[in-house]
């Protein structure tokens, strides 16, 4: 699935069929349900997985949480806008 084509289905009322753990918790996110897409993410147990598990706690503002997160996915915490990572995490899992 092309990111635009993900960005355009927030339109609907599930996420697309067939997408993984970590894309189906930014959807959630991105539609304002933090707790359906942190459910989604303690499924996905690979580093892209932890990468949105991270970002999500940041979105939370739990900074020492994301911390953890983040060094599960082999990654520096981020310092780009939430929208800007979100963006990245998304175009990275699809």
């Amino acid at each position: 699935m092309q990111f635009e084509q993900f960005k355009s289905s927030l339109n609907g009322a599930a996420p697309p069929a067939g997408i993984s753990g970590a894309a189906q918790a930014l959807w959630w996110q991105a539609k304002g349900d933090w707790h359906q897409a942190h459910r989604c993410c303690q499924d996905s147990h690979d580093e892209k997985g932890a990468w949105a598990h991270a970002y999500l706690h940041r979105v939370e503002g739990d900074e020492r949480n994301a911390g953890g997160w983040y060094k599960r996915a082999g990654r520096n915490p981020s310092s780009a806008t939430l929208e800007q990572e979100w963006e990245e995490i998304a175009r990275a899992v699809l």
